[in-house]
């Protein structure tokens, strides 16, 4: 039993808010725990709604990247040097989700390599670290055939594998530009689906009129197997095409196909315009992608930094501008992985953050160390550090 003193609730008056059961409540109880949140903004637990849990290099040696510029550069590379590096990803998934929960995360969607190279290490690794922070974070799991599944016999039956162990998505990727059959990878990919009755999240880093056709048959097979609402993709860069018009007509129908879009904002491709995405009603998610990893050197699992590249990279610079990026990286992603009793009303689950700021944008702009960070309504984190140590 919990008071929030003097807290500001999505930047709004001051007031109190009590907890009682892991749950936003009514009323105060007696003798209660009460803390003073000096006057911060709460917010509800920030959504990494989109990261590689199993391949982060954090706390381990340097590691310098030479690897060439093609996406299936970086794949290969990662492939085989994840064995000459020694990761092992329990330890590197929980080294990364404590530095999550450090900055205000609350619940992460991980996508998780299956392939025939290391089999089912990666998801067999996140699944133990999902349960050793149990009560910390909550950690979903998408086994992800990045290596692609139709030019390497054996990896569906894999997928099929991992997706009876636990995880909870099913996987894709570029159907073309990756697996070189569309077709059949789209086969596979929702015939998984339906097999175990799981939702989908795809990589489509395919562009322009390529990701166009990609996404056009994602649309159908949704429709197709009644699946409105359960299938998400995850970059979309085909939606930054020049061709706005075309781009408007896969809106609408991603829209009526209950098809999510989770974009990373990154710096170097096209990204989906987010306030398009919004005003054709699709729902939006973002996350952090790789932390530290052999494709590049940077992140630090921070989704209020996530939601300032957004507002960069979509231009965003009014203050409800960047209260929409911060939505994203909140609501959005809650949304889009269909957390039960997410937000800040009686009721809701207690997971939340105290932010530094007078107003959302500030808090966004500031990116101080979080104050204080609740999951269930106990303390996961205090002035940036998580309450468990990583490994």
């Amino acid at each position: 039993m919990t008071t929030l003193k003097n807290c500001r609730p999505m930047g709004g008056p001051a007031t109190d808010l009590h907890i009682a059961g892991g749950r936003f409540a009514a009323e105060a109880a007696e003798g209660g725990e009460v803390i003073d949140c000096g006057g911060r903004i709460l917010i509800p637990g920030l959504v990494e709604a989109h990261t590689h849990l199993d391949k982060s290099l954090l706390g381990m040696a340097w590691y310098r990247n030479e690897v060439g510029p093609r996406l299936i550069d970086k794949i290969t590379n990662e492939r085989e040097v994840k064995v000459s590096l020694g990761l092992d990803p329990q330890v590197q998934s929980e080294r990364q989700a404590i530095l999550s929960v450090s900055k205000g995360t609350t619940q992460i969607r991980s996508h998780v390599d299956v392939d025939t190279h290391h089999g089912l290490a990666g998801v067999e690794g996140v699944m133990a670290t999902r349960e050793k922070l149990s009560g910390l974070v909550d950690i979903e799991i998408v086994a992800f055939p990045q290596s692609s599944m139709m030019p390497r016999p054996g990896t569906v039956e894999m997928m099929d594998e991992a997706l009876s162990l636990g995880a909870d998505l099913v996987g894709g990727i570029d159907p073309c530009g990756i697996e070189r059959d569309p077709k059949g990878h789209l086969d596979a990919v929702f015939a998984l689906a339906e097999k175990h009755g799981k939702p989908i999240d795809i990589h489509l880093h395919e562009q322009d009129a390529l990701g166009g056709f990609s996404m056009e048959e994602i649309i159908a097979r949704t429709l197709a197997h009644g699946m409105q609402g359960k299938v998400t993709i995850s970059h979309a860069f085909c939606l930054g095409m020049t061709n706005r018009a075309y781009a408007a007509e896969l809106h609408a129908r991603l829209a009526e196909a209950g098809i999510h879009i989770i974009t990373t904002a990154p710096s170097a491709v096209p990204v989906p315009a987010v306030k398009e995405l919004k005003a054709a009603g699709i729902l939006t998610g973002s996350g952090s992608d790789g932390i530290r990893d052999t494709w590049g050197p940077f992140g630090n699992t921070d989704m209020l930094e996530r939601a300032m590249f957004i507002s960069q990279r979509n231009n965003l610079r009014r203050d409800d501008e960047v209260e929409m990026a911060l939505d994203i990286c909140t609501y959005g992603g809650a949304a889009i992985m269909e957390t039960q009793g997410y937000g800040l009303n009686v009721g809701d689950r207690a997971d939340c953050v105290l932010v530094e700021g007078e107003a959302l944008a500030e808090a966004v702009a500031m990116r101080a160390p979080r104050k204080l960070v609740l999951k269930g309504g106990a303390v996961v984190a205090r002035d940036g550090i998580c309450v468990r140590e990583a490994p």
